[in-house]
């Protein structure tokens, strides 16, 4: 059945699997995983027990596993970390769907994770095609104007080649920016992590596999809910690590 969402908001059981009452367990199998990274055990099996210890369903251990991170990856994270001061006269290479999609989730209402490496990530997923939603023009409009207001020179966005659609997402980039003025490239990459992961200009992602291997980064989706979104729907799971 093709995909008739109009926006990319909060799934219908989010209400319950992330109310209050399920915060504590929530923050205690995050805790117990960052533990389990620190000692050298994979994701997948630590996630299963801690999920498993917790009776956590599906969903609730995919909000564990993007909050969570080994101790090594949050420091590395926040020494390679620039803050916006640092765009003005340099290039932004943007992750796009990672980007986007966070802005979205945000702008509609959908649950927006805090991780531990203060990231903001959100509960959508992709399955091979994107989908063009209400806010889409909106939240690539709020990246334009902070770029702008911050002084970036460029911004060069990747999009997945194999993902549907990423054509016309590109000319759909292309043409909200020349007549705001805004020097865009858009760029159909096969692997823009490893693009992102090994460029030394300054990224903006919250994809953990790109941070842990970008010499620099930006917080640029944080940035944004903040400023132009403070009413959105953020669950703070950043529990300082022990």
């Amino acid at each position: 059945m093709p995909d008739q969402r109009q926006h990319r908001g909060a799934h219908p059981e989010d209400a319950e699997l992330f109310a209050p009452a399920h915060w504590p367990a929530l923050r205690t199998a995050i805790g117990e995983l960052c533990w389990l990274l620190d000692r050298g055990y994979a994701l997948r099996s630590s996630l299963a027990l801690t999920g498993d210890r917790h009776g956590l369903t599906q969903r609730q251990r995919i909000a564990v596993a993007r909050c969570a991170c080994s101790r090594e990856q949050h420091e590395r994270r926040a020494t390679h970390r620039v803050e916006p001061a640092a765009l003005a006269g340099a290039e932004l290479w943007i992750d796009g769907y990672n980007l986007l999609i966070t802005l979205e989730a945000a702008l509609a209402g959908g649950v927006i994770l805090l991780g531990r490496d203060g990231c903001y990530r959100d509960m959508a997923s992709l399955h091979g095609t994107y989908r063009e939603v209400a806010e889409t023009r909106r939240a690539a409009t709020l990246v334009g104007e902070t770029a702008a207001r911050c002084g970036v020179v460029r911004c060069h966005w990747l999009l997945d080649r194999p993902v549907g659609n990423s054509g016309r997402l590109k000319t759909a980039l292309l043409e909200l920016a020349q007549p705001a003025g805004w020097n865009w490239t858009v760029e159909l990459a096969f692997s823009p992590d490893q693009i992102l992961g090994s460029t030394g200009e300054i990224v903006a992602s919250s994809d953990s596999v790109v941070l842990d291997r970008c010499t620099r980064w930006c917080n640029l989706a944080r940035e944004l809910i903040a400023r132009s979104a403070p009413a959105a729907n953020v669950l703070d799971l950043s529990a300082t690590l022990g």
